[in-house]
């Protein structure tokens, strides 16, 4: 009888515990908050982005595209032998 009072007293001391580890991380991290907020920078105004629209640059000019591709095909200037020298 008195094991299971053992047991019983240590599984309390053990939640305790757990409750205590959980209380004082969540206060750390409260307080760790609390310390940001009050060190950083207070923004007067919020940043505003303008756009007028897409500009091109001097140095590009502008084509229209050809009908037909200038290269139909692309062929290698050198061919090499494949590996171990058979094969065409």
């Amino acid at each position: 009888m008195a094991r299971n009072g053992a047991n019983a007293v240590n599984t309390t001391k053990r939640t305790n515990v757990k409750i205590l580890a959980a209380i004082i991380g969540g206060s750390a991290v409260v307080a760790m908050g609390a310390l940001t907020m009050a060190i950083s920078p207070e923004q007067a105004t919020p940043a505003s982005i303008t756009s007028s629209g897409m500009t091109v640059g001097a140095t590009t000019t502008q084509t229209t595209p050809a009908a037909v591709p200038e290269t139909t095909m692309a062929v290698p200037a050198v061919k090499a032998t494949p590996f171990g020298g058979s094969g065409s």
